[in-house]
């Protein structure tokens, strides 16, 4: 096993027309969730993941579940549980492909999901442990501690930890998120952070000042990510600006986050130079705005290295 992410997901209800969500009347749905689309984005460029959860043992729940088998990711460790619905979201998405999203996700069949379940034998083997902010703040009073004793776990088998906070500020409030995120920074190896959650978590945009806060925290890998403008990326006294990568066209911004994610993980993975990471996860991101959906846009292998003219694509 090589990643291992631990979380919740959702059925994801996309607008078929776009503008604000009170005028939207169709929708499509699909699957979302940040921890399963890392998982799912780490499956499709070749990287053995396990992903851990609960869900609701009804028909969303079956949907989740049989789609993420489709991506060939192991799931012996999520379970449809009876008494909670499975966690549902809309997608509000405007005409620039930015929007919002309204969550329906209090009962999260993940209260089902206990620090005992969360043991070395369900991580044992793996290289890497990947946590966001986004499951903690569907249960703060619970799945804090429950993080905190799975990143314990995974620093006693030498895995690697990766950190995206993810905070998303319809769940949990700033100083929550904050006071969260802190207890989880001396177990982190790798920080996947935007610039507005940097704002948050150490009170400055300046990636100077994020990059010497994250090495007091211990952190050795520090990517920042800036949407359009690129990436940061720091590691072993080296800084690399990386510039975007340019997308056909942005049909929807939902999940270029998560997308880079995957891409950094792998490069590090591999061992690869923190430039060649960064562009591999600033091309990540940039395929997956170009398609509508949570994760419908994450590339598989070969497509990225078509992307990046390392392969050559035969059409017919």
């Amino acid at each position: 096993m090589d990643v291992i992410t631990i979380g919740d997901a959702m059925i994801s209800l996309n607008p078929v027309t776009r503008g604000p969500m009170r005028y939207v009347n169709t929708f499509e749905r699909k699957v979302g969730g940040a921890e399963l689309n890392v998982a799912i984005g780490c499956s499709r460029l070749g990287l053995k993941t396990k992903w851990v959860s609960r869900l609701g043992n009804d028909e969303f729940g079956k949907v989740i579940l049989n789609f993420t088998r489709g991506e060939g990711i192991d799931t012996s460790e999520v379970k449809l549980v009876d008494g909670y619905p499975t966690s549902v979201h809309f997608k509000e998405i405007l005409e620039d492909g930015t929007g919002r999203t309204f969550y329906y996700r209090s009962n999260s069949p993940t209260t089902d999901l206990t620090k005992d379940d969360i043991n070395e034998t369900v991580l044992s083997g793996a290289k890497l442990l990947h946590v966001t902010g986004v499951f903690p703040a569907v249960d703060p009073n619970k799945n804090v501690e429950l993080i905190k004793e799975a990143m314990k776990l995974a620093k006693k088998q030498n895995m690697l930890i990766s950190l995206d906070p993810n905070i998303r500020l319809r769940l949990w409030s700033k100083e929550e998120a904050k006071a969260a995120l802190k207890e989880f920074l001396p177990y982190v190896d790798i920080l996947l952070i935007g610039i507005e959650e940097a704002e948050i978590l150490y009170g400055t945009d300046d990636p100077d000042m994020i990059i010497a806060k994250s090495l007091d925290e211990g952190i050795s890998y520090i990517a920042i990510k800036q949407g359009a403008e690129g990436s940061i990326g720091f590691y072993n006294g080296e800084k690399v600006v990386s510039p975007a990568v340019v997308p056909g066209k942005v049909v929807d911004t939902v999940g270029a986050g998560d997308g880079f994610d995957s891409g950094f993980i792998y490069g590090v993975l591999h061992g690869w130079s923190l430039e060649k990471t960064l562009h591999f996860a600033n091309t990540v991101g940039s395929m997956v705005v170009s398609v509508s959906g949570d994760n419908e846009g994450l590339p598989y292998l070969d497509d990225l290295l078509v992307r990046m003219g390392e392969k050559e694509s035969i059409e017919r």
